[in-house]
């Protein structure tokens, strides 16, 4: 499915019709139809309507939230994912500065809407959350191995699958063993306020935490953010509406905010 969103993308101007998009995925049209649907939640024709990135301008101009107001409100999507499964369970500063010593941390790859995904999980929950379609496998490796030099890391996806289904197909419950610093941490919980379907800004972060001073060294946060997709950094746009930069890929941006847009339009439960 992460090919036929890239391919959908791609070819997004000149509006392909599903046989063509089967015949390119070597499915029948009826199969993949099914598939992509059971996947995404709605057709390849009804995709393709929002994976654009003048779509991602229209968001921030449509819906752009402001954290400010968030907090204040209790704004939250019903069928906001974060809202329903996820549990924060941060790691200690001094944990963090150990680079996770004494620490076990078990991995795996697995498949997900957004192309090949790297996990890794602790005792207490999921605290890596890579995607390898654009950047590759061995840089998603090396890039999530980085972050926690002294911990001891174990193959064994078998222990993760069960988050890894709760993330991307809405079983059961995915717990979050959030390792940063205390900065990242505030940043990182305050794109959690951000509901499916909306965007944000570094700026508007940067008041959500109560430092609007402190822009750039929120975007330095956001772009640290080891649990992409879980941890909403997708959201945070540029001040001017420009889909901005993104650690694992262009494409993967905008494929998640057109997954969550066709959520939040077709009020698509996220349970």
């Amino acid at each position: 499915m992460a090919a036929a969103i890239e391919l959908i993308e791609a070819q997004a101007g000149e509006h392909p019709s599903l046989e063509a998009l089967a015949a390119r995925m070597g499915l029948s049209p009826a199969h993949f139809q099914k598939l992509f649907t059971r996947w995404v939640g709605v057709s390849p024709k009804r995709y393709l309507q929002w994976l654009t990135l003048d779509h991602a301008r229209a968001l921030l101009r449509d819906r752009h939230t402001v954290l400010d107001a968030t907090y204040a409100t209790g704004l939250s999507s019903p069928g906001r994912l974060h809202d329903l499964f996820v549990r924060w369970e941060a790691m200690t500063p001094g944990e963090y500065a150990r680079g996770a010593e004494g620490l076990t941390l078990r991995w795996g790859w697995f498949d997900s809407p957004f192309g090949e995904a790297l996990a890794f999980g602790g005792d207490r929950g999921l605290t890596g959350l890579a995607f390898s379609a654009e950047v590759g496998r061995e840089a998603a490796f090396a890039d999530m191995a980085r972050r926690w030099p002294q911990a001891r890391r174990v193959e064994d996806p078998d222990a993760l699958t069960p988050w890894l289904d709760a993330a991307f197909r809405r079983k059961g419950e995915a717990p979050l063993q959030v390792i940063g610093a205390p900065f990242q941490l505030k940043v990182w919980e305050a794109l959690l306020a951000v509901p499916t379907g909306h965007v944000t800004t570094y700026s508007d972060l940067a008041r959500a935490i109560g430092n609007p001073g402190a822009v750039r060294a929120v975007g330095t946060a956001v772009g640290k953010n080891p649990l992409s997709w879980l941890i909403p950094c997708h959201r945070a746009l540029r001040k001017g509406g420009g889909i901005g930069g993104y650690h694992w890929g262009l494409g993967v941006k905008r494929a998640m905010l057109a997954w969550e847009t066709v959520e939040l339009e077709t009020g698509r439960d996220a349970a």
